[in-house]
């Protein structure tokens, strides 16, 4: 290992591949048709899904909130306004920030402890793009990570 170097672990295809359709198969449970999206250790596209019927805007949104998850080191999108609602300056200020998004729908994946990328799901409420969000995570961590 070179001192001024680190290796991280990352999502493999394979795994971008187990959590699309167990993302769509809690859409489906719930009624929504959404785009799914999942991003490696580094924010970039590893997989992408678009349901049937599922609203076109929500492409960019999905792949928004999953860059948006490992943009700030594994934050799901569903926490953000509760940190910034007292801010004024960061409520109205970062919200502008290119791809940040600050509603459910991007969570974390990780693995023995490790953050190895995010998925992003856009079409439902937010409550809903979350719990498919999960649905999709548990594909690889085996368990929900829901978290206030």
């Amino acid at each position: 290992m070179v001192p001024d170097a680190r290796n991280t672990a990352s999502l493999t295809y394979a795994a971008a591949l187990r959590i699309l359709p167990a993302a769509a198969e809690e859409a489906e449970r719930l009624g929504v048709a959404v785009c799914m999206a999942v991003a490696d250790s580094g924010g970039n596209p590893l997989a992408f899904g678009r349901m049937d019927g599922a609203p076109l805007m929500s492409a960019k949104i999905a792949q928004d909130k999953a860059y948006t998850v490992m943009a700030f080191n594994g934050l799901p999108t569903h926490r953000w306004y509760d940190m910034i609602a007292d801010e004024p300056a960061l409520l109205h200020g970062i919200v502008h920030t290119d791809r940040l998004v600050i509603f459910g729908g991007g969570m974390p994946v990780r693995a023995g402890g490790e953050l190895l990328g995010a998925i992003g799901v856009s079409g439902g409420t937010a409550d809903q793009d979350r719990a498919i969000a999960e649905a999709g995570a548990a594909a690889v961590t085996g368990r929900s990570s829901r978290k206030p």
